[in-house]
């Protein structure tokens, strides 16, 4: 799912995105523990939404190092 108009203060980026001249992927919670992940350079396009299980096993995948 795609949302739209979400809170630009609640926006977070990855430490390892600090020098990179603003160009990063973050995230941000919102309704039910759901994770909106979007691109810092084009926040009006909108934001994908994940279910915080869909996440959490994202996230595990890539501390795995799994492609």
């Amino acid at each position: 799912m795609i949302r739209h108009h979400l809170p630009e203060d609640q926006w977070r980026s990855s430490t390892y995105s600090a020098d990179n001249g603003g160009q990063c992927v973050e995230i941000q919670v919102i309704d039910e523990g759901d994770v909106a992940v979007g691109d810092s350079k084009d926040r009006p396009r909108g934001a994908f939404v994940f279910t915080p299980a869909a996440w959490s096993s994202f996230v595990e995948q890539v501390k795995k190092g799994v492609s």
